[in-house]
């Protein structure tokens, strides 16, 4: 509910242009004992050694995004030595498994709902954002990572750009954790930044 702060990370919910998310992913391998928890919505980024490791940075100016980020983390699948084969909706930290693959949304295009820390103004549409790093709810695996409003900026290189509201009975613009519309800036994100690893 947008009144009450209950962050939960970036849902992908569509695409410019009004497509439909189809759900579709790109697996990408997890290191077998990687010791960083990665929950279902958080910010990922493909590492030097080519898997998945969680991103840590907010994509400030001062703070960017690495060179490898590539989406938004939607769970994985592994076989674990005691209960064999899962998928589950969040990496645990320090998991065994040398099958493990991560199920990434890497649509630079995608349009994501996320809560914000704070009231969000219609004067602010199209305002750069970066996000909150928070510890994820080991849980129920989802990630808290919300949107920093006091980041607001025209800067082309911070994180995400807000492109609409969510409207919803509990959800209206200015509400006091509005929940938001963004997409990736071409800066932040690998497909778009040019920049390899």
């Amino acid at each position: 509910m947008a009144l009450t702060s209950s962050p939960y990370g970036l849902r992908p919910i569509n695409a410019i242009g009004g497509r439909p998310f189809s759900g579709s992913t790109r697996q990408l391998p997890i290191t077998s004992g990687y010791n960083t928890a990665i929950a279902n919505g958080d910010i990922v980024q493909v590492a030097a050694n080519g898997t998945i490791t969680k991103v840590t940075d907010v994509g400030t100016n001062g703070d960017p995004f690495p060179a490898g980020t590539v989406g938004i983390f939607l769970g994985c699948s592994y076989t674990d030595a005691v209960s064999g084969f899962r998928q589950n909706n969040q990496w645990p930290a320090g998991q065994v498994a040398a099958d493990a693959q991560a199920y990434i949304c890497d649509d630079p295009n995608a349009l994501f709902q996320i809560q914000a820390d704070a009231a969000v103004a219609q004067t602010l549409m199209h305002s750069n954002f970066a996000v909150n790093q928070t510890a994820p709810d080991t849980a129920n695996g989802n990630s808290r990572i919300s949107l920093d409003v006091a980041t607001a900026a025209t800067t082309a290189t911070v994180a995400f750009k807000l492109v609409d509201f969510v409207n919803a009975p509990d959800s209206t613009v200015g509400d006091a954790f509005t929940d938001v519309i963004v997409k990736f800036n071409p800066s932040s994100h690998a497909y778009t930044a040019g920049l390899g690893l």
